[in-house]
């Protein structure tokens, strides 16, 4: 209503009917300049408090590891409270907070995928775009907050679950990124065995890491090269020609996110 006024007034301010309404319309403006103060301080107040509880939350469920074990000095067992824990879920999930158990598994979820998946340009992708969706959903009213919370919950497992693989199908981490690449082909899934697209993965990643260069990301002639060498290693393996030019993208695309991580380690 200010704001309207304000915009009417510089129209026809110069008119002698508009200067009647010149002292009213400053008493209008000074008020509105008050209120957003005030509605400017509660919102900070409201963020640093918010800010507060998230890292009084992290601080209690994080656990140093090589320190002294103060639940053992005490006689206690001590408690499984790892942030992806199942222990550690239920508690955000009982929280009075929504809004802040939201928030929370947001950061976690977040930070985890950060730290755990950003050399894995699928996970990386699938669990990003998951969480930005489910947030827009829930900020568009789209879902309440008790089912988000049950979703980011969720989310959290199959992740946690998701690292796990590299022991239970006999890959390391930098395999693993190269065989999610290779199974988003459906075709691939289908027509070859599951023992072949690892031993397909191994090799990959054995070439590649041997292949690539600093500056390789900068230089398409070294970029076609790496594509024709991993064309030949698909056909090497029979790996189906339907979408092989798509995975042979994703897989140079995989290469890049890992090749600094390789440099540092030649």
């Amino acid at each position: 209503m200010v704001l309207s006024g304000t915009k009417a007034y510089a129209l026809c301010g110069t008119l002698y009917e508009a200067e009647a309404l010149h002292k009213e319309l400053a008493f209008f403006t000074a008020i509105k300049v008050a209120i957003n103060r005030v509605a400017y301080v509660d919102k900070k107040r409201e963020l640093a408090e918010r800010d507060s509880i998230l890292k009084q939350i992290l601080d209690n469920a994080i656990v140093a590891e090589r320190i002294v074990d103060v639940f053992a000095l005490a006689g206690l067992s001590k408690p499984n409270i790892g942030l992806l824990s199942d222990e550690f879920m239920e508690e955000v999930r009982q929280m009075p907070y929504r809004n802040i158990a939201i928030e929370l598994l947001e950061k976690l979820i977040k930070d985890s995928i950060y730290s755990k998946a950003r050399n894995n340009v699928v996970q990386e992708r699938k669990y990003s775009q998951r969480l930005q969706d489910t947030l827009r959903e829930y900020n568009r009213r789209g879902i309440v907050a008790a089912q988000v919370i049950e979703e980011l919950i969720a989310m959290a497992k199959e992740f946690r679950a998701d690292l796990q693989r590299e022991m239970e199908i006999g890959l390391n981490a930098d395999e693993i990124a190269f065989y999610d690449a290779l199974v988003q082909n459906e075709s691939a899934v289908q027509d070859m065995n599951d023992a072949t697209l690892k031993a397909l993965a191994r090799e990959i990643t054995e070439k590649l890491r041997h292949s690539t260069t600093v500056d390789w990301q900068v230089r398409e002639s070294v970029r076609a090269k790496l594509r024709i060498l991993v064309r030949r290693i698909l056909q090497k393996y029979k790996y189906p020609p339907i979408q092989s030019d798509k995975a042979i993208e994703l897989i140079i695309l995989q290469a890049e996110a890992l090749s600094n991580q390789w440099s540092t380690n030649m």
